[in-house]
């Protein structure tokens, strides 16, 4: 489940403290017209649920995935989406600009 309004944060203490294991993405990097600013979060849950956004959308479900494989192996991935990336235009990111995310498990 997603919901927009809920800070990232927030619902990932929730997640942690319900005995959930969880990651954090962070936007840790833009280049050029980035949908979202460095700083902005997005949190996931073991269960796939998710609060908060990286790139308004574009680029979450690849994110969210990464995020999964990150509570499962417990290591770090850091991510990059941009218009030179062969995926950017099957991930919607073709605003020009690219992003770096930084994905994390929190325990």
């Amino acid at each position: 489940m997603h919901n927009v309004d809920a800070d990232p944060l927030d619902r990932l203490t929730e997640w942690h403290a319900a005995g959930k294991k969880t990651a954090l993405a962070t936007v840790i990097k833009t280049w050029g017209s980035s949908p979202r600013p460095v700083g902005s979060h997005l949190a996931v849950s073991e269960d796939g649920d998710f609060a908060g956004s990286v790139s308004g959308g574009c680029i979450e479900g690849l994110v969210i995935e990464a995020a999964l494989a990150t509570i499962t192996s417990g290591e770090p991935a850091q991510l990059e989406f941009g218009v030179t990336n062969d995926m950017a235009w099957e991930v919607g990111l073709a605003c020009g600009g690219k992003v770096q995310v930084y994905v994390e498990s929190i325990s």
